[in-house]
């Protein structure tokens, strides 16, 4: 009977700390889509290394995520839907580019803020985009370009 009491009392704890690390998990993630933030739209050239749930970063601070990505198939641009924070106005003639975070590092979604009096409200496009840039293409071109 010791035994038993022993072994349920092991197996309590492991799922205690299991359900904290899912907790943990949750959180830090960044998937949720709250009431606190608003979508934006850009389209791009190319979406190369960025998938739902990248961040969105404003001077290197995450701002939001990436909620959505598909397929414009009338321009054949890549369009991109994420969040940011609900109390943040972003200019509307700001830029939006996916950078990368170094050579073998991952990319995420940067807004750099403009100079317009006028804001972006839900739902609205930041027109102003560049794609990613594909190291290998650039290695390519370079290795084959005899001039």
């Amino acid at each position: 009977m010791a035994n038993s009491a022993a072994e349920t009392a092991v197996g309590a704890v492991v799922l205690a700390i299991a359900a904290g690390f899912f907790f943990y998990a949750g959180q830090t993630s960044g998937l949720q889509v709250t009431d606190d933030s608003y979508a934006l739209v850009a389209n791009f050239r190319s979406v190369e290394g960025i998938s739902v749930g990248t961040d969105v970063r404003l001077a290197g601070i995450k701002v939001g995520t990436v909620t959505a990505l598909d397929l414009d198939r009338a321009t054949y641009r890549a369009r991109a839907v994420f969040t940011v924070e609900k109390g943040l106005e972003i200019p509307e003639d700001s830029d939006v580019k996916i950078a990368s975070e170094g050579l073998l590092g991952g990319s995420y979604v940067e807004i750099t803020p403009g100079a317009s009096d006028f804001m972006v409200a839900d739902g609205d496009e930041l027109v102003n985009t560049q794609g990613s840039v594909s190291l290998l293409n650039l290695l390519m071109r370079f290795g084959t370009d005899s001039k």
